[in-house]
């Protein structure tokens, strides 16, 4: 057994509500007591509309833990393994979601700096369903991956909250492949439960991760959105496994 092996933290239990996108002690508030249980912290996201500073990260970070309930995730596009365990560090910050296409051996450097993070790997999926990561699943789970996060590419390969949902047979195909635990994401909403039957009823489903979905009409995140959001996906209603 590889050291990678040894030291890898417990895979994360139950269904799980990742918000993404706060910007705000305020959204921060929110989301905890509306029930999720991760917010997602963008830092390293050039361009991105949620993009955090450094500073602010740190704060956001610290008040998502002093809620007793929020698990702050960094989200982040950046692929320099030294930098990334330095960032996650300085912000305290256990869960590190690599939502771009960094490679197996980014993953394999970044689980030996940081042994007890959670990484979460994104899987992108484009219109037509294919997965241009799929070849690199099984090197992903070997280098230390924890979580994978299934999520749809827009047109033109924007990654990163592009509101773009998959087919269910696509998810399917990409997650029949693996024992790995995963998170559903892309154009997500309450009714999209009833587009997900197969994938809900999974040993490895780990719950869903959200953007617009858990904003009003102003794109602010939203109480009522988000306890939508976790009535509908908290609980199978079938009562499948979680």
């Amino acid at each position: 057994m590889t050291s990678t092996a040894r030291t890898r933290p417990p895979t994360p239990t139950g269904r799980l509500l990742k918000v993404c996108g706060a910007t705000s002690a305020r959204d921060v508030d929110v989301l905890a007591s509306s029930g999720a249980d991760c917010v997602g912290l963008w830092h390293g996201v050039p361009g991105g509309r949620a993009e955090l500073t450094a500073d602010w990260l740190v704060s956001l970070a610290g008040a998502a833990r002093r809620t007793g309930r929020l698990e702050p995730v960094l989200v982040t596009f950046l692929g320099d393994p030294r930098a990334l365990a330095d960032t996650a560090r300085s912000a305290g910050m256990r869960w590190i979601q690599l939502h771009a296409y960094q490679s197996p051996p980014v993953v394999r450097s970044l689980r030996t700096a940081l042994p007890e993070a959670v990484i979460v790997k994104v899987l992108h999926l484009d219109q037509g369903g294919s997965c241009p990561e799929l070849p690199l699943i099984d090197s992903y789970a070997r280098a230390g991956t924890d979580l994978f996060l299934l999520d749809t590419v827009a047109d033109g390969g924007r990654i990163g909250s592009t509101g773009r949902s998959s087919a269910e047979w696509a998810v399917m195909d990409v997650v029949s492949r693996t024992t790995v635990p995963f998170l559903l994401a892309g154009g997500i909403t309450p009714q999209s439960t009833a587009d997900y039957p197969r994938v809900v009823r999974q040993p490895a489903f780990r719950g869903v991760d959200v953007d617009t979905a858990a904003r009003d009409t102003d794109g602010r995140i939203c109480a009522h959105a988000v306890d939508d959001l976790v009535r509908a996906w908290r609980n199978d209603p079938q009562e499948a496994h979680v």
